[in-house]
């Protein structure tokens, strides 16, 4: 058991609601490891929090995250959309409550995200929510605006596009996932518990492997 794997049995001992207001200090930390290892277990506390009952508390801390995403809240909101979309993992009624939110974030007829960084945390829970269960975010076509942001410029938003596509996509995305398999340039995914540094063209090639296998 890593240290992740110690904090959170440690945590799933401690009552939902008194963990949830250190963890959100936690997800804006400038450490990486903290602030994802906070971003991951606070999404399995609210997860456990709906799941014990407390569904009305565990709605109360996702729209305290949606507020922080918004500009009238003052902050930033970092590691919101990440958290919210650890919490929908963890619990398949947030899940159905809040994906369209999620999803909206990189919408532009929705509410768009206008800061990169926010953005690509967007990114990066529609990925992580898709490769978990992708049913409700297929059902809301989630994979069309996905592919806008192949041909993005900020380079994190293409390749955490590439990989949320190997969840999400369907066979005639392989065209336009091919035309960045050449790319070099490195984007950074948290996986599996890990912060990894791999390239857009190895993360394209990876969710076109992906796609190719789900049609044989």
């Amino acid at each position: 058991m890593d240290g992740a794997d110690t904090v959170l049995a440690v945590l799933d001992k401690i009552p939902a609601r008194q963990a949830i207001t250190p963890l959100i200090s936690a997800i804006y930390s400038q450490n990486p490891r903290i602030r994802w290892n906070a971003i991951t277990a606070l999404g399995k506390t609210i997860g456990r929090m709906a799941s014990e009952d407390d569904m009305e508390h565990a709605r109360t801390i996702m729209r305290r995250l949606i507020w922080s995403l918004n500009d009238e809240s003052g902050g930033i909101g970092w590691g919101a959309p990440e958290t919210m979309a650890e919490a929908m993992v963890n619990h398949r009624g947030l899940y159905e409550e809040y994906a369209r939110i999620l999803l909206s974030y990189i919408r532009e007829d929705g509410n768009f995200l206008e800061y990169p960084p926010l953005r690509r945390g967007a990114l990066w829970g529609i990925g992580r929510l898709g490769y978990a269960d992708p049913t409700i975010l297929k059902e809301i076509e989630s994979r069309k605006y996905l592919r806008d942001y192949l041909a993005d410029q900020d380079t994190q938003s293409r390749g955490l596009a590439a990989w949320a596509l190997g969840a999400l996509g369907e066979e005639e995305d392989i065209p336009a996932l091919e035309k960045l398999t050449t790319q070099d340039d490195p984007v950074a995914i948290f996986l599996q518990g890990h912060l990894k540094k791999i390239s857009v063209g190895e993360v394209a090639r990876g969710s076109i492997g992906l796609l190719s296998s789900s049609r044989s």
